[in-house]
């Protein structure tokens, strides 16, 4: 006889709010929490094609943290430059994004966190998945000194 499987808990939505603040300025997060500019004009804040970039970078780099820590291999420091291409007609979506990673922590390899990029961009990574199939997204990692 084997034993009954639990259901699994389902997340509740995902919520923000949004608040116009003028001309193509806009206040988002979530109830009770910091806040993000965002501006149309790329003059405040990150326009929304470039909040996305960042979205999916940092979404990766969540999942990059913690299979490098599983590895017993902790991440010291992370940072991403990311090259966001666009198709030239409207709407101006993207067509390939380069996520190039720096990353610095004692005994990580380049191999092992290729691999842990590799997993978070093709398996893990909510905003990935949401984007289009046909959006090219690769990567490099660049491993530093500590």
């Amino acid at each position: 006889m084997t034993a009954p499987v639990a259901p699994q808990a389902t997340k509740p939505p995902s919520r923000v709010h949004v608040r116009w603040a003028g001309e193509q300025r806009f206040e988002t997060g979530r109830a009770n929490a910091p806040t993000a500019v965002i501006d149309g004009n790329g003059k405040t804040g990150q326009s929304p094609p470039e909040a996305l970039l960042s979205a999916l970078a940092s979404c990766v780099s969540v999942d990059v943290v913690a299979i490098l820590a599983k590895r017993r291999t902790p991440v010291e420091s992370l940072e991403i430059d990311v090259v966001g291409e666009r198709i030239d007609t409207t709407p101006r979506r993207y067509k390939h994004i380069t996520l190039n990673f720096h990353i610095a922590g004692k005994g990580i390899e380049k191999d092992q966190a290729l691999r842990a990029i590799e997993l978070s961009a093709t398996k893990y990574c909510s905003v990935r998945d949401s984007l289009r199939s046909d959006i090219i997204i690769d990567w490099t990692v660049d491993i530093r000194a500590e």
